[in-house]
């Protein structure tokens, strides 16, 4: 996870930057004001809303409500984990409650795919302090159930504790629908490096935001709520096309690669000039004064899968680079000498 400050679901009216301020000061009870019992069951029923008739046809046996859920897995069972803090990872004034809900179930389900699966089932650990609008957390609940709902995964359960500041958990189960999960270490000398869509935007939306530009525009919105273009269990979809590594782009397009090579002993060429962008970066960039491969390569958040494939890709992929045989853990960027890092937690 990157030193964003946000999120913004891209379906979202955008509200500006006191709307989004406001957002986080809604009348009515706070969250002391109410029993625990009360709040729970109003996020229970937003999480049951936006779930529709999923929840039938992902097998949970049982859902929110109880002790804990029970689900039914039809293969291998994938879990990952995410945290999103404020102050951190979002600002208030950049970001309303729908859209940080939104972003954290974004980049919690992104691991699942990077796995080779589909998110069955979603649980959030919220974090809040009491004087915090109840309002507030519906909404926040909104945004990252309906999120979650896009990706075909119901809220199954969750907690609520006080904190001193506003801090989500989202843990995420996945299935592989029988297929073995796909892993970081199996790429080999000869695979062509993919990635499932354009890069650079989460982090050049960052930057205008930084500079205080909050108006609506496409890389702003990408910071907010990142829309990767690729669809849960991947390898259901192309069963033909099984990647021999994958992960998301989720600290830095170059981190990862770095990760990828070393964890399979092998070294990546890229072309920076194959790697997709969004629209209108270069220009920005340029406005910004910034180098645009800064952002491509370093700048993480767009939750976009990259894997490694022998032979064709997925339609809808890039090919950016390939598997050499030079020295393990390397990441060569071709005319590049100057060399790029990618984000770190600490």
């Amino acid at each position: 996870m990157t030193d964003s400050e946000t999120t913004t679901n891209s379906r979202t009216a955008d509200v500006g930057s006191k709307g989004r301020s406001a957002a986080w000061t809604l009348e009515g009870p706070l969250v002391r004001d109410l029993s625990e019992r009360v709040l729970v069951n109003d996020l229970i029923a937003i999480s049951n809303d936006r779930a529709g008739g999923l929840r039938s046809a992902v097998d949970v046996v049982i859902g929110p409500g109880d002790d804990a859920a029970v689900l039914r897995s039809k293969g291998p069972v994938v879990v990952s984990t995410d945290t999103v803090v404020e102050g951190r990872h979002f600002r208030r004034e950049w970001s309303a409650p729908a859209e940080v809900g939104a972003r954290a179930a974004v980049q919690a389900i992104a691991d699942i795919a990077a796995m080779g699966g589909a998110p069955t089932g979603v649980v959030v650990a919220l974090g809040c302090p009491p004087d915090t609008p109840a309002a507030v957390v519906r909404s926040l609940m909104t945004g990252l159930a309906g999120a979650a709902a896009g990706f075909g995964a119901p809220v199954v359960g969750g907690d609520l504790v006080a904190t001193t500041q506003v801090v989500v958990t989202v843990t995420v189960i996945g299935d592989t629908a029988g297929h073995s999960p796909v892993r970081l270490d199996g790429a080999t000398v000869g695979d062509v490096v993919a990635v499932s869509g354009p890069l650079g935007g989460s982090a050049a939306g960052l930057e205008l935001l930084g500079r205080g530009e909050h108006e609506p525009s496409a890389l702003v919105a990408a910071h907010r709520v990142p829309t990767p273009r690729w669809a849960p269990a991947p390898r259901v979809h192309w069963p033909s096309m099984v990647p021999t590594a994958m992960t998301d782009v989720s600290d830095g397009l170059w981190s990862e690669l770095r990760t990828m090579a070393t964890a399979s002993s092998v070294a990546i060429r890229v072309d920076p000039e194959r790697i997709p962008q969004p629209p209108q970066l270069d220009e920005v960039a340029r406005r910004c004064g910034v180098d645009v491969a800064t952002w491509v390569l370093e700048g993480g958040e767009d939750h976009e899968l990259m894997a490694t494939f022998t032979g064709s890709v997925p339609a809808g992929w890039s090919v950016i680079g390939e598997v050499v045989d030079e020295e393990p853990g390397d990441v060569v960027v071709t005319d590049d000498p100057t060399g790029h890092h990618g984000w770190e937690s600490f």
